[in-house]
């Protein structure tokens, strides 16, 4: 041992330490003892093991007593449903010394190494959810079975802008080849960090054995028994260390290219790391990933990336500003004004999480008819992908109906309306609601942009409505933002709020304001880019301008993706309520009038090139910017907006707005959502006089 994680512990006062616990158990047909380790922290598998240095001691006292037992085999298992998820990130925001970093990096490698480096074999029972450091727990056994009812496996390391730095880099490429390795290391984590269940592991080859769950542990002793004993071949792929390996590092750059635009230094990283690991030497491959994890826990990128984990595991689960929950009624039945595809998103959104009647209507029988098979067509959809069971799909088909008459409305709890988004339109459906529904039934809009108080004024009870504003695609952005008008009551909040954590929505506490938050910025950030090319700026400089900040997509993908009428139409609401600082664009007008969807097509040799009919319709002043000047004016006008909402309190803290451009505009959580990298750039107090968080939150301490 090089290193001692005791020293260290101090760092992490809050802890909960995972314990390891030896004990040695006779299996029948093992000439001798097996060590058989169990790593458990205690609670159940609500709170994941985890390794901080107070982990690492108890797992190395473990090793201590299982070596010196001298068995025949040592094997490492988890509790209930966990095997282990990785390091503790809990003490990482308070390092300031270099030195303790180091101290964290090496001691991983120090206590799993011991493992793979046995002359007693090693194995890995991964019964439960292995994910970042606890896989690697799992890689540096010299063999691992895995239960079919384990949870997530992953390494979601990039994701956090960070790498695998206890082994994972090393011992992954040279298990399953390095191209499957940039797979799970960096594809899957920098696609929105994606998992894979134990059958896809066994496949690539993590896994030498898939077992059956309900004796997960004894199959796995028998099968450690048949592999000691010489009877259960184990075969590992030969690696391609020649050309194979140039192609997987190309690869792997490529997507660090396309997904962070060099903008996640971690990442670029872990690229380098995998095509170090070719020359399979642990000595060189660990001492280059001890220094690396060093420089990463020392960055503000890092910090940024766990400030935003934070917020997504604690304070999304627990909203700022929202209602006792005691005062939340039960939603027994649920109301969908429009049949439209965002209306039947969240029909079925709602069927298939409350699983309560869903009760859709439209102008005419036939929209119905098309809403309700498309919610039809997306269950069968999900049966087909093994996600429902027959008699789901018979369950929730049975709770989804249309009718013309609102008077079908009478008995539901929860209305919400996906109508066109003009404020009288809305305000007829929500007065014709009320001659229907009950007086505590909620009405909820999921208008982007208008105003809440507004749209509830001419009714008789104004307090029960509320703002329930989704992000599209409805079933794949977490983020729900809850809308308090004026008039809307404590009850109304908490049932919103109740049932938008039934639908296993993230949400945020929101002020009546224009636009709300995600959309307000992202409209005043587009309306800059565009004013730009009205300038003179030509369409390729100004849409990737903001390369730097690893986007999920440039400002003119978006607004092909939102819809060029949709963004113009929110654009109006905001110049009215806004004047000075949302201006209007005559040539973003004609380029809707024209019916043009997008700024770029794919031309005959398949390159994105500018529509030459946009290139027609734009007229462009002989005013350019470079880049450098539309990132920083772009950049510029969101320090501003941000200092503005916040000072009218649009949400609680600048946290809640970090929260909503992760969550529902898919920003990066290397840059903590805006505002630490606003503030570690030096834009924030440029622009506002002042951060917007404390040195040393979302950053490195000073």
């Amino acid at each position: 041992m090089k290193s001692d994680p005791a020293s260290f512990a101090a760092l992490f006062p809050d802890e909960v330490v995972t314990k390891a616990f030896t004990r040695l158990i006779g299996v029948p047909g093992l000439a001798g003892k097996l060590a058989l380790i169990t790593i458990d922290n205690g609670h159940d598998h609500t709170r994941p093991s985890t390794f901080g240095p107070g982990g690492l001691t108890s797992l190395n006292a473990a090793l201590d007593e299982a070596f010196a037992a001298k068995p025949a085999a040592i094997a490492v298992t988890g509790k209930p449903f966990v095997f282990a998820v990785g390091a503790d990130l809990s003490g990482i925001g308070q390092i300031t010394d270099r030195a303790h970093a180091q101290q964290i990096a090496q001691t991983g490698h120090d206590v799993f190494r011991r493992l793979t480096e046995s002359k007693i074999p090693t194995f890995a029972f991964v019964n439960g959810a292995a994910l970042g450091g606890g896989l690697e727990l799992a890689l540096s056994c010299h063999y691992r079975t895995v239960s079919v009812a384990a949870g997530a496996i992953a390494f979601p390391e990039c994701f956090l802008g960070l790498f695998p730095g206890w082994g994972g880099t090393q011992l992954l490429p040279n298990l399953i080849g390095p191209d499957a390795a940039v797979t799970v290391i960096i594809e899957n984590a920098l696609s929105q960090n994606r998992m894979l269940d134990p059958k896809q592991a066994r496949q690539l080859g993590i896994f030498d054995e898939l077992l059956d769950s309900p004796d997960f542990l004894e199959e796995s002793l028998r099968w450690a028994v048949r592999v000691v004993n010489g009877e259960q071949a184990v075969s590992r792929p030969e690696i391609d260390r020649g050309r194979g390996w140039d192609d997987a590092v190309a690869r792997a750059k490529g997507i660090v290219r396309a997904r962070t635009h060099g903008a996640s230094p971690a990442v670029t990283k872990a690229v380098e790391l995998i095509d170090l690991a070719r020359g399979n030497d642990l000595d060189a491959g660990y001492a280059a990933e001890t220094e690396a994890l060093t420089d990463a826990l020392m960055s503000d990128e890092l910090r940024a990336g766990l400030y935003s984990f934070d917020l997504t595991q604690k304070r999304a689960k627990r909203p700022a500003g929202a209602p006792d929950k005691s005062l939340a009624r039960e939603v027994t039945k649920v109301g969908v004004v429009g049949a439209g595809l965002m209306a039947s998103q969240l029909a079925l959104l709602f069927v298939r999480r409350l699983e309560v009647p869903v009760v859709i209507t439209d102008i005419d029988q036939e929209r119905i008819d098309r809403g309700v098979a498309y919610i039809h067509g997306e269950i069968d959809k999900l049966a087909a992908k093994g996600r429902l069971s027959p008699d789901a799909v018979n369950r929730l088909k049975a709770l989804v109906s249309g009718s013309l008459d609102k008077k079908a409305f009478a008995d539901a709890d929860f209305v919400i309306e996906a109508v066109f988004e003009e404020m009288s339109v809305k305000q007829q459906v929500f007065a014709e609601l009320e001659e229907h529904v009950s007086p505590e039934a909620i009405l909820a809009t999921n208008t982007s942009s208008l105003s809440i108080t507004e749209m509830g004024s001419k009714l008789k009870n104004p307090e029960r409505v509320v703002g329930f504003h989704f992000f599209n695609p409805v079933a794949v952005l977490p983020l729900l933002e809850v809308v308090r008008g004026e008039q809307t009551d404590d009850a109304t909040l908490a049932t919103a709020f109740k049932v938008g954590k039934q639908l296993k929505k993230s949400c945020v506490l929101v002020k009546d304001a224009p636009a709300f938050v995600v959309n307000r910025l992202l409209t005043r950030f587009m309306g800059e880019i565009i004013a730009t090319i009205d300038e003179g700026t030509p369409f390729e400089v100004a849409d990737n301008a903001l390369e730097p900040l690893g986007l999920p997509m440039t400002p003119l993908v978006l607004l092909q993706l939102v819809g060029p009428a949709i963004a113009q139409h929110v654009n109006g609401t905001m110049h009215a309520a806004y004047p000075d600082r949302f201006g209007l664009s005559d040539n973003m007008q004609r380029f809707v009038d024209a019916g043009k969807t997008a700024v770029w097509i794919t031309d005959e040799s398949g390159r994105s090139v500018v529509d030459p009919e946009v290139v027609a319709l734009w007229e462009q002043g002989d005013k350019p910017s470079t880049s450098e000047q539309v990132r920083e004016r772009a950049l510029n006008a969101l320090a501003e907006e941000i200092r503005i909402m916040l000072d009218e309190g649009v949400v609680a803290e600048a946290r809640d707005i970090d929260l909503c451009m992760l969550l529902g505009a898919g920003w990066p959580f290397w840059m903590g959502g805006i505002t630490p990298y606003l503030d570690r750039t030096g834009i924030a107090e440029g622009i506002n006089g002042k951060r917007f968080l404390a040195p040393g939150v979302a950053s490195v301490p000073v």
